[in-house]
């Protein structure tokens, strides 16, 4: 039998878990997986990182009660992908598993590390699309003729020391 804890969460208070917590039961039972703690989260954007039941959760992870999460819908951890590659990166430098129903994404088999894969190639390219803007910026702001960084001081007059120095 594994050891799994589930996550909720609703948008709105009005709503309810219930459904989610359903089909959660029902694939734990089908599986043999054993399900150790609940974190619910009512009334939630997934756009908020910072839901109590959510932070709850990832204290659980960091103090290593926790070897899998199972969500019915990715959506449910998060919105944005550089939350779920953020998240995903410290699930794997954990060893956490995680699985969310809707998308069959199960990281212990070869199809959900090929999404870890993904994930990470799609990091990747976030980040060098950053650096590309960021210097595209810098050359136009320059051929503008635009002063660029941290504008003198009255204490600009000596030179500053290396490695933060007083």
């Amino acid at each position: 039998m594994r050891d799994v804890v589930i996550y909720c969460r609703t948008s709105m208070s009005d709503q309810n878990t219930d459904t989610q917590r359903l089909a959660l039961k029902e694939h734990c039972q089908r599986t043999n997986y054993q399900i150790t703690d609940e974190y619910i989260d009512n009334g939630w954007s997934g756009k908020n990182e910072h839901r109590p039941q959510f932070e709850r959760l990832l204290a659980d992870i960091r103090a290593n009660r926790v070897s899998c999460v199972l969500v019915t819908r990715l959506d449910r951890v998060g919105r944005s992908l550089q939350h779920l590659i953020g998240l995903f990166a410290e699930f794997k430098n954990r060893g956490i598993d995680f699985i969310s129903l809707s998308e069959n994404i199960n990281t212990n088999t070869p199809e959900g590390k090929m999404f870890w894969q993904l994930l990470g190639v799609f990091a990747e390219y976030e980040r060098e699309l950053i650096v590309s803007r960021t210097k595209a910026g810098l050359v136009r702001a320059r051929a503008e003729g635009k002063q660029l960084g941290r504008p003198k001081g009255r204490k600009d007059s000596k030179p500053r020391k290396k490695k933060g120095g007083f």
